[in-house]
């Protein structure tokens, strides 16, 4: 094999595929030995070498020189073999070093295929995925359909690269807003939280060190057109900003926007802020199927209960009166407990031992013996409200059962009862007492038995700060609920932790 070729390869990898010279060299020298072996045996001893300076080659087997005629032979359809594998490496290492740097980046491709729900995109040096999880529920694809996506995964599978994208992410939103919001970009905006349900709703905290800068303002733009673009690349998705304060009993108001907060109440002990609204705010605050408290508790960092100021008198006089129930827990003490926001045996389950033992004066011994009574009462709490549940779905079950047989024997009123209705005018004496009686349906009690729900279409709800056309939100100022949102009567919903 020509010296100099070798030389000008080697060279030529190095340079342009960021290969180590010396590696090559290495590589080039195990393959021809391994290539020598397998002529001469497993048993030879076989010593290959490269002058790293003149690229002439050199071999030994058992100790003597191998004849340069076969061994050129050998060496030139080795080296290759071996370059084209190192080529292949090289450009996969590149690419894994490429894409590992855009981790949490935004990315742009053409949907190449669709296979089992699972979308492969075409992001022109790699056919990357996007996987069926991290797609926007209800977001079609399309054969060469362009998408944007962020990489979460990059990693080698045999001598290809994987790279994993996600369309769910809240990672999605920030860079789709630092790419439409120039002030964002620029940095005299900041990002500051980022709470998402992927296609349904997403709020994006946001603030600004300059005070000349109306941060929601800027975000929203005129008529909506910044966040237009935003909300059309999310298939739709609801987005609300929310202006950022350190101060949480500021904060929270803002994310619980257009609902209007009467008060904040910090449980730093516990982990929880329980939120008073009047009652027609209330189905508002909590949104449809708890989503705008769900997504408020996530964007805070911290648990949120709403409810009113009558609901919260209520569960404090049945906290007082419960925990004094328990062996060990002074009047003094439960009341201390409800103040730190404590007002349920659940809760008295997670307290920590030490802190339990300050309020109290007490020893270790007494606060295992007041957890444990708690955690008896807890089950019993629970099975008693399965049981309620129980009997209330079949009760409903019952009543419904005998409404529809009433309208049954409504609709299959015999003829001779028509006729008797028809001359009711004549003879009201004799008629009066043939008619058949329907059933009585109980539909004032049926109401009242009902579960109380707070459901409210957060569509309906128009933000003050957003475009209408837009689909978003700005959250400085709270607006009324349409007339069509339902304001039922609610069972007490309690918002999921959010992180």
């Amino acid at each position: 094999m020509n010296p100099n070729e070798i030389l000008r390869i080697v060279d030529a990898l190095h340079r342009d595929k960021k290969i180590d010279s010396e590696i090559v060299f290495r590589a080039i020298e195990a393959a021809m030995a391994s290539a020598i072996r397998r002529q001469r045996g497993d048993e030879a001893e076989i010593e290959v070498s490269i002058d790293r300076q003149s690229g002439q080659l050199s071999a030994t087997v058992d100790g003597r020189p191998l004849d340069p005629d076969v061994f050129g032979r050998i060496g030139a359809q080795t080296a290759k073999q071996v370059i084209i594998q190192k080529i292949r490496e090289a450009e996969r290492d590149a690419l894994i070093e490429e894409y590992q740097e855009q981790i949490g980046q935004i990315v742009t491709g053409t949907v190449h295929r669709v296979d089992s729900g699972k979308t492969i995109v075409n992001l022109g040096n790699v056919e990357a995925i996007l996987p069926r999880s991290e797609q926007i529920p209800g977001d079609p694809h399309h054969v060469n359909m362009r998408i944007r996506a962020v990489v979460i995964e990059v990693r080698p599978d045999g001598s290809r690269v994987k790279v994993v994208l996600s369309r769910t992410r809240p990672q999605l939103v920030e860079r789709l807003f630092e790419q439409e919001i120039p002030e964002i970009a620029e940095g005299t905006i900041q990002i500051r939280a980022v709470a998402r349900e992927p296609g349904y709703r997403s709020k994006v905290a946001v603030s600004s060190d300059d005070p000349r800068v109306d941060c929601v303002g800027a975000c929203v733009g005129v008529r909506g057109n910044r966040i237009k673009n935003i909300v059309h690349e999310l298939a739709g998705e609801r987005i609300d900003i929310v202006r950022w304060s350190d101060d949480r009993e500021v904060l929270i108001p803002n994310a619980l926007q257009p609902a209007h907060v009467d008060q904040v109440l910090l449980c730093e002990m516990i982990g929880r802020a329980i939120v008073l609204v009047q009652e027609d705010q209330l189905s508002l605050a909590i949104g449809r199927k708890g989503q705008n408290v769900r997504l408020a508790s996530k964007l805070c960092g911290i648990d949120i209960e709403i409810m009113t100021a009558e609901e919260l008198d209520e569960q404090i006089e049945r906290a007082v009166v419960g925990f004094s129930q328990i062996e060990g827990v002074s009047d003094e003490l439960a009341q201390a407990l409800v103040e730190q926001g404590y007002l349920s045996y659940d809760d008295l389950e997670v307290i920590e031992p030490d802190e339990l033992m300050a309020m109290g004066d007490l020893t270790e011994e007494q606060v295992a013996h007041i957890v444990e009574q708690a955690e008896r009462l807890a089950l019993e709490a629970e099975q008693a409200a399965s049981e309620a549940r129980q009997r209330q779905r079949e009760l409903e079950r019952q009543q419904a059962a005998a409404a529809e047989a009433g309208g049954s024997e409504s609709a299959t009123e015999s003829p001779k009862e028509s006729l008797g209705e028809a001359t009711s005018q004549a003879e009201p004496e004799d008629v009066a007492g043939d008619a058949p009686a329907l059933p009585e349906q109980p539909v004032a009690k049926e109401a009242a038995a009902a579960p109380r729900q707070d459901t409210v279409d957060s569509e309906a709800v128009a933000d003050t700060a957003s475009a209408d056309e837009s689909g978003a939100s700005g959250t400085d100022g709270p607006s009324e609920p349409d007339a069509g949102s339902s304001d039922e009567s609610r069972e007490p919903v309690v918002p999921e932790s959010g992180s």
